[in-house]
């Protein structure tokens, strides 16, 4: 949601990826670990930046900028099995200079429970680990996906 009524006002875009729980990621019992589903935001996430047309590691590589988590919140709601098929959604909520702080949803695809919701904050930083800004090239393509526009 757009937190308006406004349907001019645009919605920030989820992305989508699945895969599958593998046995190495459950305990005896079958259940997920549980901080597999933090592993999960990171697939989500860089999925995500894929979707949008360039990978965290060219804009590591060729833009020297990596998004450092600060920040990180987890709400688990049911248990993720051995070999569920999961759907991980992902999404910006908030852009800044410096900051980019995504939401991801863990659904298993199968019957759209949802499994796990949160969130995580990052700091753009450079090869020195100094805050930096996000380069202009993907600032406004992170700002579209939240569905912001510029101050």
């Amino acid at each position: 949601m757009n937190g308006t009524n406004d349907p001019a006002v645009p919605e920030a875009k989820f992305y989508e990826t699945t895969l599958r729980v593998r046995y190495a990621e459950t305990d005896q019992m079958g259940v997920v670990y549980h901080s597999n589903y933090v592993i999960w935001f990171e697939v989500g996430r860089v999925e995500m930046l894929r979707q949008m047309g360039f990978t965290y590691s060219d804009m590591e590589k060729n833009d020297g900028a990596a998004l450092a988590v600060v920040d990180l919140r987890c709400r688990y709601k049911a248990p993720a099995r051995y070999d569920d098929l999961l759907r991980v959604r992902t999404r910006l909520l908030n852009v800044r200079d410096s900051l980019v702080h995504f939401a991801y949803e863990i659904l298993r695809d199968e019957d759209r429970t949802l499994l796990c919701e949160g969130e995580t904050t990052h700091l753009v930083i450079d090869g020195s680990m100094k805050r930096r800004s996000l380069p202009e090239k993907y600032l406004t393509p992170f700002l579209e996906a939240a569905g912001k526009t510029r101050a």
